[in-house]
């Protein structure tokens, strides 16, 4: 059997019978692994991995490496071998401890991308099936819906109002409605292949059935996967923004490395001592591993997210976390558990409306029949008449519907959208079933729901000729109707007394649907402008009860300065109700309706901001309109996190400066769209997205920090010693020993640091606050003052006391590791004291330091290491001494502090 790469060309069943497809049954089991064996899982080559190699020579990529390289050649040449051999196992070193980071980092990275896994619906042994899009084989069955992305190349066979977006393949931005009826020209481009699907481009709109004719690398999208594996990511813009500071820090360092040059030189230096010092002098001032460092923080902060049930899709998020300070959040599924049960079904009446209470809950009743249908009778008590309305109700919820219910496994097996599944469990509870309704009544055509509709409708072939049944909000179902329903028949619509039960029941918290049935002309299209005359059935209330963590992490969002707003779809009352609940407003003042913004629009953007600048519940809002509120609230000053699900909020996503999508009930195009990808579909995750967001970013600063101010404190001890006309402090050999034993590590494993406590009992930063701000202006030039100055002092001590140069420098090297030390500790936390955390929450970096002070004093002790770097061991007293001084640097930063949270408002 060979894949048809050409059924654009061919009628749809023959691309069918080709393939050996079944398009009523689909593929059996059997069938399904075979194919799978044959051709493979259903996913395009990945690029291949990069090589430890590749990750190791990239360590080299530095102007600053090649004249080390040179200069120990020049060493070697001049017959210092040890010295040579010395700054080559320095480097050597490096590059592994490099390597490491990055490989780790990106192991981490790609890990967290295999989480977000895509689903498809296919028709298999008969029966419709939700599987992984990587377990497709050709020949299968598929469904396609508006949100979804089309998982292979498709002979489409039949569709409702079809429209595909394909500019991943063709580049246009406008997208392409598809008609299955068509046969092309074998030569036909990509982009006029109306009567096809393929791999990759995404359903905007509509419905869709069809035969899998090509998977993985043979789709067209396949075609071009080796230019896709090969284009290397872009850098986000935060590793971007360091990587140009750096370049400025790099600058500054070689204009003051130049000054210290051309003092040696005129103090009459050897020429070749002073180029290999000033080279290692920019080597350890110059942070060339801030971002491979900074890179590990946010890979270990995206695994943490991980484990707190959030996908970070783009590292820039992780950044504007930081910031955020208002969240526009969708209501189902996020603040409520998305597990609808019908519990109210009311019924109209000649005098007074009947409402029935289903209290019970229909799964309930279907996991107590164990694959038995309810069909003990009517729920409740009542009369017949109530029983026959009821059923009708039932039977048109089954109808216009589009999940699926059946009995698998033991068990009775759901899935399809919320509300649709909600009414399939009603209507069982009720004694009617999917699959007998839809025996009784073939469906001849359907009207999909989208929400722009805010209704569905389908086209039954009844006894006694054609039937419409329709569901959707009751606006939109009593428009449609002109009669209603009562146990003792039909009479004319009463739309007052209707919208008065809906306001009741909207009030109490219940989300409503109406629906409605009636007959239709048999020569007449089944369009939505012809839906009309219909007989109104009665509303149906659901109830989707409140996450019980959903008002809490609203408190939390309070308490942290991030505002809350629910963005819904629902009645006002039912919205209001529910956010009241919540805790997200107090007055109906605050609820904004749809039809009020589309009235502020007309008027201009001054009053949609005045509309926003109150709501904190945006009720009956059609999709186009969340990109109105959130653009809305940026105008206003807010970093905006969006969240949302359907195909209709990734203009949302993208508008928002952090995009949200939910992990279970998005379709793919919120997930493509989307910063983050909330696995849970859970409020409370994403404010522990902010959370975790915050505690990166302040690890990133302590990282910056560390690495900077380190290397500038370096420099001023140079400085002083030029000016006060002194022998340099530190050999270059010296220098690069530093910056292995005290960086290599310690700047790393302060990106493990566990949260600090209250991150979200503090306002959100600025979001134009730059990372390197005044704060930490102050802290680099004081450690560089406090460190650079000391160990200044220390050496000009040693001299004057009569020590040998070598003795000199051996004191002040110490001092540098213990004064490193101790800043690596203080930079715990920016603010709070180092006391209020235990360093044991932090056992990489203890033992790094631990490991920095073993290695230096192994070094002492080391023939031939120790004749290299001239150095020698010191006696207890003296290291004692040391440890002192090196407090007071751990004194200095801890004061500073004391001094910030005692009077936050210097600077």
């Amino acid at each position: 059997m060979d894949t048809i790469i050409e059924a654009h060309s061919i009628p749809a069943y023959d691309a069918i019978e080709a393939l050996k497809a079944n398009t009523e049954g689909g593929l059996g089991k059997d069938e399904v692994a075979e194919r799978l064996r044959i051709y493979g899982p259903n996913s395009l080559p990945k690029p291949k991995p990069t090589s430890i190699a590749v990750y190791f020579l990239r360590q080299f990529y530095s102007p600053l490496i090649y004249i080390l390289l040179l200069a120990a050649a020049i060493s070697l040449l001049l017959g210092d071998w040890q010295e040579s051999i010395f700054i080559m196992i320095v480097l050597l070193l490096n590059s592994i401890i490099g390597t490491i980071q990055e490989y780790s980092a990106e192991k981490s990275a790609e890990a967290l991308k295999n989480m977000v896994r895509t689903k498809t619906r296919v028709i298999r042994d008969g029966e419709e099936f939700e599987i992984d899009s990587e377990e497709l084989v050709p020949g299968d069955i598929v469904l396609l819906e508006s949100g979804g992305k089309v998982p292979a190349d498709i002979r489409l066979i039949e569709v409702q109002d079809l429209v595909v977006d394909e500019s991943l393949l063709t580049g246009e931005s406008i997208p392409d409605a598809k008609d299955p009826d068509l046969i092309l020209d074998r030569r036909t481009p990509l982009g006029d292949r109306e009567n096809m699907a393929f791999a990759g481009t995404i359903v905007v709109s509509g419905r869709g059935r069809g035969v899998a004719v090509a998977t993985a690398s043979n789709t067209a999208v396949g075609g071009l996967a080796a230019s896709l594996a090969g284009k290397p990511e872009t850098k986000p813009p935060l590793i971007l923004r360091m990587e140009k500071f750096n370049s400025k820090i790099a600058l500054g360092v070689a204009v003051a490395v130049a000054v210290i040059f051309a003092v040696e030189i005129y103090r009459g230096e050897p020429i070749y001592d002073i180029f290999l010092q000033s080279v290692a002098l920019a080597v350890a001032a110059v942070p060339e591993g801030l971002p491979v460092a900074m890179t590990v923080a946010l890979s270990i902060g995206m695994s943490r997210m991980a484990k707190r049930n959030v996908i970070v899709r783009r590292l820039v998020a992780v950044e504007a976390l930081g910031s955020c300070n208002f969240i526009a959040s969708d209501k189902t599924g996020t603040l409520t558990v998305n597990q609808l049960t019908v519990t109210r079904a009311v019924i109209p009446g000649r005098d007074s409306w009947n409402v029935i209470d289903l209290a019970k809950s229909p799964r309930e009743v279907a996991e107590e029949a164990a694959g038995k249908m309810a069909a003990e009778g009517p729920v409740g008590s009542q009369s017949a008449g109530q029983t026959s309305a009821l059923k009708a109700l039932a039977r048109a919820s089954v109808l216009a519907n589009e999940a699926f219910s059946g009995f698998r496994d033991g068990g009775w097996d759901y899935h399809g959208d919320a509300v649709d599944v909600a009414l399939l469990m009603m209507a069982q509870e009720t004694g009617v079933t999917q699959q007998e309704e839809q025996s009784n009544y073939p469906r001849i055509a359907q009207i999909p729901f989208e929400s722009k509709r805010q209704f569905s409708a389908t086209l039954h072939q009844g006894p006694d000729g054609r039937i419409a049944f329709a569901k959707g909000s009751p606006e939109k179902i009593l428009k449609m109707s002109c009669r209603m329903a009562t146990p003792d028949g039909e009479i004319p619509l009463d739309p007052q007394g209707a919208d008065k039960v809906a306001e009741a029941l909207a009030t109490a918290g219940f989300r409503l649907l109406a629906l409605a049935s009636g007959r239709f002309p048999e020569n007449q299209e089944f369009a939505e402008d012809r839906l009309e005359g219909l007989t109104f059935l009665g509303l149906v209330g659901m109830i989707d009860p409140l996450r019980p963590e959903a008002k809490a992490a609203v408190e939390a969002c309070k308490s942290s300065g991030v505002q809350v707003a629910m963005v819904t779809g629902d009645h006002p009352a039912t919205a209001f109700a529910i956010s009241r609940e919540l805790g997200l407003a107090d007055s109906v003042d605050q609820v904004v309706t749809g039809m009020e913004l589309k009235d502020a629009e007309a008027k201009g953007p001054e009053a949609v901001d005045a509309l926003t600048r109150k709501g904190r519940v945006y009720a009956r809002v059609e999709p186009q309109q969340k990109v109105l509120i959130t653009n809305s609230l940026v105008r206003n000053g807010k970093l905006v996190a969006v969240t949302g699900d359907g195909a209709n909020d990734a203009p949302a996503l993208h508008a928002a400066h952090v995009g949200v999508a939910m992990g279970k009930g998005g379709t793919d195009v919120a997930k493509e769209s989307a910063d983050l990808i909330i696995t849970d579909d859970n409020f409370a995750s994403i404010v522990s997205g902010i959370e975790e967001g915050r505690i990166v970013y302040n690890n990133l600063r302590k990282v910056i920090f560390f690495s900077i101010s380190t290397g500038v404190a370096e420099i001023f001890l140079f400085i002083l010693a030029l000016i006060f006309n002194m022998p340099l402090p530190l050999l270059a050999v010296q220098l690069l020993w530093l910056n292995l034993v005290t960086n290599g590590i310690q700047d790393v494993a302060l990106a493990f640091e566990p949260a600090e406590g209250g991150e979200m009992n503090r306002p959100p930063r600025p979001a134009n606050e730059a990372i390197f701000n005044r704060l930490m202006v102050e802290k680099v030039a004081l450690v560089a003052v406090v460190v650079g100055g000391l160990t200044y002092a220390i050496f000009h001590w040693q001299m004057s006391m009569g020590r040998s140069i070598e003795e000199a420098r051996n004191i002040a090297m110490i001092m540098m590791v213990l004064f490193e030390n101790a800043v690596v500790f203080a930079s715990r936390s920016e603010l709070k004291s180092a006391f209020s955390s235990s360093p044991l929450r932090n056992p990489l970096l203890v033992f790094g330091t631990i490991a920095a002070i073993l290695i230096q004093v192994a070094a002492m002790y080391m023939p031939g290491l120790s004749d290299v770097l001239q150095i020698h061991p010191v006696s207890l007293y003296q290291w004692v001494e040391l440890v002192g001084v090196a407090l007071v640097a751990f004194a200095a930063i801890e004061l500073h502090k004391l001094i910030r949270r005692r009077f936050p408002m210097i600077g």
